[in-house]
């Protein structure tokens, strides 16, 4: 994979950030982004011991360019500086917490605040066009290793995140929209979350019936019973705002014991069951602090079939590249396959 960022690029971004009065003492390349570069600089010279670096660009990117990418489509792949900061706003506004915005460029001359606005940079290179963000580094474990290693630091910081997961279900929309689309006045495609939903899971049944015979001998039943699932689904108007991919290993836990949501840019309103799906996923045995009444089962029963055929077909898209850690996208790939299989009537 080429256009990972150089000493030498960091160096710059750096300079232009905070100053020539920083040296960079360490780099330390973030495991598990999938879409952008993650990195931690160790520094010297100035109050901040470290920061973190965001870096889109194609080069960073290990998921597969395809025709069907479109920004009006939620699900299409979040990823951009545009996103990202709009999200941000969304969510500052609000009260949930983010990593502090220090710098950002995104590499059209456009930037956010911070201390300083972002300025063109060069969006050449072997990578494409690049953005970058420069944030605060948020020292600690994220909530994923504090549940097993140290549950009563998690356990405020899990509270916070039901906080924060319920200023996100009050503030509604009329329409499923990312955040960054609405922003710009645009609309998002499809008449309903339950029947973009729908389309996007008999795409990934299509997609991962071509890789794997199980799928494919199944592949009959399984869209029958999506269509079957969808038929049930009451229509609704107003929807909550969602993260849209809520794992404990996107939040962080800050010094006070918040928690700090992190991989933000697909953020947009949409059916809160969307997200609690995801939650209980992700949140087995923790999920009661995060649950809340009110949420449709027929929607539930809906998503959580399609999210599991999703994270079959995604991982196994996602190693038709060069993704490095291969067999933790396989075993991803293998347990969602059973779970899905297992929905069937």
């Amino acid at each position: 994979m080429s256009g990972f960022a150089t000493n030498e690029d960091l160096s710059d971004v750096l300079r232009e950030a905070l100053g020539p009065g920083y040296r960079i003492t360490g780099v330390d390349r973030l495991r598990g982004g999938s879409k952008k570069g993650v990195y931690r600089l160790g520094l010297d010279g100035g109050a901040a011991s470290s920061v973190v670096v965001y870096r889109w660009t194609s080069g960073e990117n290990f998921w597969p360019a395809t025709d069907e990418d479109d920004p009006a489509d939620p699900f299409s792949p979040a990823s951009g500086p545009s996103l990202f900061l709009s999200a941000r706003r969304a969510l500052d506004r609000l009260g949930v917490r983010v990593p502090r915005l220090l710098w950002t460029d995104t590499g059209n001359g456009a930037g956010d605040g911070g201390h300083g606005d972002g300025g063109s940079r060069d969006a050449g290179g072997p990578g494409g066009a690049i953005g970058v963000a420069v944030v605060e580094d948020v020292p600690g474990d994220t909530l994923e290793a504090a549940l097993t290693t140290d549950p009563r630091r998690a356990a405020p910081a899990l509270a916070d995140l039901a906080r924060s997961l319920d200023l996100m279900w009050r503030e509604r929309g009329p329409h499923h929209d990312r955040v960054e689309l609405l922003e710009r006045g645009g609309t998002s495609l499809g008449e309903s979350c339950e029947r973009l939903v729908l389309d996007r899971a008999l795409r990934d049944l299509a997609e991962a019936a071509g890789r794997d015979a199980r799928i494919a001998a199944a592949r009959d039943r399984l869209a029958d019973h999506l269509r079957r699932l969808v038929a049930r689904v009451a229509p609704r108007a107003e929807y909550s705002l969602v993260h849209g991919e809520l794992g404990p290993d996107h939040v962080l836990i800050d010094a006070d014991g918040r928690a700090v949501l992190i991989d933000i840019e697909g953020l947009m309103y949409f059916d809160a069951e969307w997200e609690h799906v995801f939650l209980r996923l992700r949140f087995p045995e923790h999920y009661d602090v995060l649950r809340r009444p009110g949420l449709d089962p027929a929607r539930l029963d809906l998503y959580e079939l399609a999210m599991r055929l999703s994270l079959v077909a995604g991982p196994l898209r996602l190693l038709d590249g060069d993704f490095p850690d291969r067999e933790a996208m396989l075993g991803i790939a293998e347990h969602n396959l059973g779970r899905a299989l297992a929905l069937l009537p």
